[in-house]
């Protein structure tokens, strides 16, 4: 069966990481479709410099989260887990306490109740003890907390690495092989 990612971008800061997400997984030959909020328009904008219309050469089809009776909102859909990055504290929040006020947030509770893999890239900081807790509520209920917390052993020297190395160990945590990822072991044996 064909992989299939769905893949969340809501208003938090970091629309860059669902930018390079989408791209790796187009090296892949990973099919994705995306759900995009409105507050994740604008952020996308605003970031980005650039209309968010380009998720359209991203992905093979994009959803507005208006769509309430799209696709991703139904178990019959067959996609391989969903990914939501950047994940909000106010889409965290609504998937924790079973809220489906839109598509994303209806999607996500589908891959919940279907057992299927959903990874929220949270952002944010500090945080408070109702993020902690919602975090807790969706670990319990079958998804992955995954931070948005890049790692500096690999040295990297440009804003681009350390984007990609963070999304090719998204990747990899996902069961997917990313080209050129070298991981702890092997960034210490070259030295």
């Amino acid at each position: 069966m064909e992989k299939k990612y769905l893949v969340g971008i809501t208003g938090a800061s970091g629309a860059v990481y669902a930018k390079v997400f989408l791209q790796e997984l187009r090296t892949l030959g990973v099919r994705a479709e995306v759900i995009i909020t409105e507050a994740g328009k604008k952020v996308w904008e605003t970031e980005l410099n650039t209309s968010w219309q380009e998720l359209k050469n991203l992905a093979s089809r994009v959803y507005q989260e208006t769509e309430i009776t799209a696709g991703p909102a139904s178990g019959s859909s067959m996609y391989s887990g969903m990914v939501i990055i950047p994940c909000s504290m106010g889409t965290l929040g609504a998937i924790a306490h079973g809220v489906s006020r839109n598509l994303l947030q209806r999607a996500a509770d589908v891959m919940l109740k279907e057992k299927k893999t959903l990874v929220l890239v949270v952002r944010e900081t500090p945080l408070n003890l109702i993020h902690l807790k919602n975090m807790e509520v969706c670990l319990q209920a079958g998804a992955v907390i995954f931070p948005a917390m890049p790692s500096f052993y690999q040295r990297p020297k440009t804003l681009e690495e350390l984007l990609r190395f963070f999304v090719k160990r998204l990747l990899l945590f996902l069961g997917f092989k990313p080209q050129g990822f070298k991981g702890w072991e092997d960034i210490c044996e070259e030295e």
